[in-house]
């Protein structure tokens, strides 16, 4: 017996002992992998902001509302590619949040269940989808269908507006925003599915069980519920959105110039950086593209601090 006892105690004294080794090693392994990833962002950072500092150190704070763009000239500035990446980013998010919040609804809610998970999956593949590959199909696709029947149809009921009117084009803001709607939706659906399938259901049945029809459910326990977190998925798409180049730079005209109508072409940070970075003609150009990705670079960090501002003080009221 006294054996056994001392071999238990030596057993427990021997997994403390481990145990106390992984929680230093998991505490080290994380602390690391912490670090690493703010010093990826710093270091992209420093990288952009010294690229950009010539152009910074020239045109100052009035880069970003300056609408010159002349390589030959060495005159530059931000406004017409900020005007274009805030119009199309906010309108694409203003499709897609009803579209995206519906999908997640009805998967969650509505769908059969041998529906709901082929059609779930389906909208997953659609946001792995390469967007040079939906880029492409904008131009052959998308863009032929906006010229010849989307726009002549917003047109013929909202000409009145300067938004849909003009010259139909095949490419310009319109497209760029379908686009970017498709790029978002995938992402804000499967995350606010994700957040709506954990609500309790507890209280699902309880508001069904003093009577509560599904819609007054959706509206007065779901949704609430899950609010801080789509907010935050809708902020996500925005910044998606906001960074997007490729399938942009292939639908979106990328002429500079600030206009009134959807119709005609545009421009945006992430489109100019991508189209003219490679073939810039002088070294004030390169920096000045730097001075574009050093914004992007801005607008991404206040869209994540703006999304965990806003949970945090939905949740602050909820408490």
């Amino acid at each position: 017996m006294a054996a056994d006892s001392t071999l238990i105690v030596l057993d427990s004294s021997q997994r403390k002992r481990s145990d106390r080794l992984g929680e230093r090693g998991f505490l080290y392994v994380t602390l690391a992998a912490t670090l690493v990833a703010v010093g990826v962002l710093v270091a992209i950072a420093v990288k952009v902001f010294d690229l950009a500092a010539p152009a910074i150190s020239k045109f100052g704070v009035g880069f970003l509302w300056s609408q010159d763009w002349n390589a030959v000239t060495n005159r530059f500035g931000a406004l017409d590619f900020i005007y274009g990446t805030a119009v199309s980013s906010l309108v694409a998010l203003a499709i897609a949040a009803p579209i995206s919040i519906a999908i997640a609804l009805f998967l969650t809610e509505l769908a059969p269940k041998w529906l709901r998970t082929p059609v779930g999956a389906l909208v997953e593949v659609l946001s792995g989808i390469p967007s040079v590959v939906i880029g492409l199909w904008g131009i052959l696709v998308l863009g032929p269908i906006v010229e010849s029947q989307v726009e002549p149809f917003l047109n013929s009921f909202l000409g009145w507006i300067p938004l849909f009117s003009g010259r139909y084009s095949p490419v310009g803001l319109l497209p760029a925003i379908l686009v970017l709607t498709i790029m978002i939706t995938p992402i804000v659906s499967s995350i606010s599915r994700e957040l709506l399938s954990r609500v309790p259901k507890e209280q699902i049945e309880g508001a069904l069980a003093i009577g509560a029809t599904r819609w007054e459910m959706i509206r007065g326990v779901m949704l609430p519920y899950v609010g801080p977190g789509i907010i935050a998925a809708l902020i996500l798409g925005v910044g998606r959105a906001v960074g997007e180049a490729i399938a942009v730079t292939q639908v979106i005209g990328t002429t500079a110039g600030i206009r009134s109508s959807l119709f005609g072409p545009a421009d945006t940070l992430a489109s100019r950086i991508a189209s003219q970075y490679q073939g810039a003609v002088s070294n004030l150009q390169v920096s000045s593209l730097a001075y574009l990705a050093a914004i992007l670079l801005v607008l991404s960090l206040l869209f994540n601090l703006g999304a965990q501002l806003i949970v945090r003080r939905v949740e602050r009221s909820r408490g």
